[in-house]
């Protein structure tokens, strides 16, 4: 495993994050995707790979996520480990509904409860709420901070000026600020505003869907679509681009001539982003797959090879 510092925090992470939004989600059939022995079976997997940064949510499989986690870090040194959750869009409580100082109050608790932790060392805003001023969101959470519940905060999903605007406040109001995203992003999904943020603000960048719903694995032939996917699960849009098989193609390309997967060498393009700090958060359902996505740490991308698939978004 390879190591990096997240953006312009001291906390050394994984150059790969396990994302456990898997944990405990039913499908439409009642099936249970990953069961609590699977999610332990999976920590396992990653930790003895030398992975020590894992990403979860308070609405992930409805708590379980971070209660799964909780009971397998108390196995183990917490101070090993690099835990990042998130509050807001989410229906674990009635507490879950807007990011005002009520709500991040009572759900900091709840998830360091279920989590059996002192402390998050990565809190993210799930979302932006456009209904609490960006001023008290950031004052609780620096407060958070101040009280050594949480070491860093982060922001996933949202436009970027609405990223610039919460970094502009905590300048202005000397408060705590983001140091860590997470946006989609892949090599066929680049929010060049947002990234472009990102770069210039130091912040590192954790992207979810770095294979792009399953399709940067190469498991899909042009014409042709599944619903064995983070896409199809989402009902993301099934219908290819012409500029996703294009990029698909330079994956596959690299990944012959370096003898890694597709998905492997997809994870290695996000790792090797030369603007910001790239930390993709990959899922994996078995171990197989764990140890599939790992083998992007042996990967190694000349300069041309990134190259090419970078110049393949913009062909």
């Amino acid at each position: 495993m390879e190591y990096t510092k997240l953006g312009a925090t001291g906390l050394d992470v994984s150059r790969l994050c396990f994302g456990t939004w898997r944990f405990n989600k039913t499908g439409s059939d009642g099936t249970v995707e990953t069961d609590r022995e699977q999610a332990h079976e999976l920590l396992d997997a990653f930790a003895a790979a030398g992975g020590n940064f894992v990403d979860t949510a308070n609405s992930y499989g409805n708590g379980k996520s971070e209660e799964w986690i909780g009971e397998w870090l108390a196995e183990r040194d917490r101070e090993d480990y690099v835990i990042a959750s998130k509050v807001y869009n989410a229906g674990v409580s009635r507490f879950s509904s807007n990011l005002s100082r009520k709500n991040v109050r009572a759900e900091i608790e709840e998830s360091l409860d279920r989590l059996d932790t002192d402390y998050l060392d990565v809190y993210y805003i799930h979302r932006w709420d456009d209904d609490t001023p960006i001023r008290e969101t950031l004052r609780t959470l620096t407060r958070l901070v101040e009280e050594g519940k949480v070491h860093y905060l982060a922001a996933s999903s949202m436009a970027a000026w609405k990223l610039m605007k919460g970094l502009s406040v905590s300048e202005v109001d000397g408060l705590e600020r983001f140091e860590a995203t997470q946006p989609r992003f892949n090599a066929t999904d680049r929010p060049q505003d947002y990234l472009d943020v990102c770069a210039d603000q130091d912040l590192a960048v954790c992207p979810y869907s770095p294979l792009d719903g399953g399709f940067l694995t190469g498991k899909y032939e042009q014409g042709e679509a599944g619903d064995d996917s983070r896409a199809a699960l989402h009902d993301w849009d099934m219908e290819f681009s012409d500029r996703q098989w294009r990029v698909l193609d330079a994956v596959r390309a690299v990944a012959d001539e370096v003898d890694a997967t597709p998905a492997q060498v997809s994870l290695r393009w996000l790792a090797d982003q030369r603007e910001f700090t790239c930390v993709p958060i990959f899922g994996a359902r078995t171990t197989d797959q764990m140890e599939e996505n790992l083998g992007a740490m042996d990967v190694s991308l000349s300069t041309d090879q990134f190259d090419r698939i970078t110049d393949a978004y913009h062909a």
